[in-house]
């Protein structure tokens, strides 16, 4: 993974930073959590875009007036959230913090990509084992046609031998 301009310069470090930061809260498990169970996640997914990329400009040393433009949002809104007066406001900055720490594993719950990961070995060695049972499910299906066939044929000699009996 590229390096992650903390204190950014140029526009495209900005942006770099404001996506960073977006990514990492919104996958965030507690994050997600909020998302799904929220009835206004398009205004909470937008609270945290906005948030997030007051943030990055702030860092870059962006007046809360430039930034209010630039998002077009109103200061009073942008100010929230660098004060951390709203939920996404303190998610993101809290974000920003962990990942100046080095603990962007920890945000996004790696963990949890692990047993993906042992799942899906598990899915191929079902799918080998399936795959197997299906083959011995045709072979049985073989050996019953087979049996039915002799079963016919003893069956036919029986009523031969019965009308030569007879």
């Amino acid at each position: 993974m590229e390096e992650i301009p903390f204190s950014p310069v140029s526009r495209e470090e900005i942006h770099k930073l404001e996506s960073y930061l977006l990514f990492a809260t919104l996958f965030r498990p507690e994050v997600l959590e909020m998302i799904r169970n929220s009835s206004e996640r398009l205004t909470w997914v937008d609270s945290l875009a906005v948030a997030a990329g007051a943030i990055a400009r702030e860092k870059a040393r962006m007046s809360v007036s430039e930034i209010a433009e630039e998002l077009g949002r109103t200061e009073q809104t942008v100010r929230k959230h660098l004060k951390g007066e709203t939920k996404a406001g303190q998610i993101v900055r809290e974000t920003y913090e962990l990942m100046k720490n080095g603990r962007l594993n920890e945000i996004l719950s790696f963990k949890d990509l692990e047993e993906v990961k042992k799942l899906k070995e598990e899915i191929g060695g079902l799918r080998v084992e399936n795959d197997a049972l299906k083959k011995k499910i045709e072979e049985v299906k073989k050996l019953k046609q087979e049996f039915e066939g002799l079963r016919n044929r003893i069956e036919g000699i029986r009523e031969a031998l019965d009308r030569i009996i007879s």
